[in-house]
């Protein structure tokens, strides 16, 4: 069956391979970047910041009355953000962080959502990273509370529409040799000794070759097909990075109840 599909951060990297697996399977998708770039003819390019909720509140707008309600939403867009301590981080690119890695995904799925819930289907996929299932470690809070508040949201969100026929689920998109890699690699550099943990993070990727970005796509059309599956964490096929436990099924021990 074919759905509209949104994906955000589509101009470059694993979001343009996510929307083109999306055509691919035969969907009509909707390619978001702040620059609006044209990936492909077969795929309706639209520009937005996704971190202003003003410039999202009228892409939603223009969406619905030019293309009709969105059915598959994924949240692709991403930034690294300051490699950096905590009392050093530039504060702008620390905010930029939060706003486009957490923040985006809540101004997105909440104009969008309202359409599936009347349909009574529709996916939202947000891609997340093994960097919030990581101990906490010194340079890159920015970026890993980012994608631990996004993991959180999406649980929330995930309870909220349970049975609804919509299910919301994040991914780990795998170690891939992307436009982030190369930035984190070219902030290590400078970084020095400080950034070596990194730079072999870096040089991991590089000799192994990375994670194949279409992979991806390939889990975000399985869990297309998949109704039971919401409030998860889900890993690409066979990745270079083995999963590791991200959350259990919480209890609900309150005294107060």
């Amino acid at each position: 069956m074919t759905h509209l599909a949104l994906v955000t951060g589509a101009s470059r990297g694993i979001g343009k391979e996510i929307a083109l697996a999306l055509v691919g399977a035969g969907h009509t998708v909707i390619a978001v970047s702040k620059s609006g770039a044209n990936i492909s003819e077969s795929v309706i390019s639209l520009k937005c910041d996704v971190a202003d909720r003003k410039a999202v509140d009228a892409l939603a707008k223009e969406v619905k009355a030019n293309y009709g309600e969105v059915d598959i939403l994924v949240n692709a867009a991403g930034v690294f953000g300051p490699i950096d301590l905590i009392q050093d981080a530039d504060p702008d690119e620390y905010v930029e962080t939060i706003m486009i890695d957490a923040l985006a995904p809540y101004f997105t799925s909440r104009v969008f959502l309202s359409g599936m819930l009347e349909k009574k289907w529709g996916r939202i996929i947000n891609l997340s990273s093994a960097a919030a299932l990581h101990p906490p470690g010194k340079l890159n809070s920015a970026y890993a509370t980012a994608k631990v508040a996004l993991n959180q949201f999406t649980k929330h969100l995930a309870s909220e529409i349970a049975g609804s026929g919509v299910t919301a689920n994040v991914i780990h998109p795998g170690d891939v040799k992307s436009d982030m890699w190369a930035d984190i690699s070219k902030k290590a550099d400078e970084l020095g000794q400080a950034g070596a943990d990194y730079k072999a993070w870096v040089d991991w990727v590089a000799k192994t070759g990375g994670d194949d970005p279409k992979k991806a796509g390939e889990l975000i059309l399985k869990l297309i097909e998949d109704a039971k599956t919401n409030g998860m964490f889900c890993w690409i096929d066979a990745p270079l990075q083995a999963p590791i436990p991200s959350w259990d099924q919480p209890s609900d021990e309150r005294p107060w109840l």
